[in-house]
């Protein structure tokens, strides 16, 4: 299987609120992030479908992070990778 990601993951773990129409507000976990987006740990039936456009803010930093608009681009599992769109 070739390789058709083209930015480097880091694996880091980040807690990062997510909303959208077809998402409801939710706290999740980062598995890890690139400079295209990220993977977020979702239980298994609970994910946004792929297409879904959610909001997505970092949590927990010393001062309020940016609202971000991302995209469901992969559905696994163990979770949903999104990619940034704004």
């Amino acid at each position: 299987m070739s390789e058709k990601r083209r930015h480097l993951r880091t694996e880091m773990k980040l807690m990062i609120r997510v909303w959208g129409e077809q998402t409801p507000e939710t706290i999740l976990h980062t598995r890890d992030l690139s400079d295209g987006g990220l993977f977020l740990l979702v239980e298994e039936g609970d994910s946004p479908p792929i297409g879904a456009t959610v909001n997505v803010q970092v949590q927990g930093l010393p001062v309020e992070a940016p609202v971000k608009q991302m995209q469901v681009v992969r559905v696994e599992p163990s979770g949903v990778g999104l990619m940034h769109i704004d």
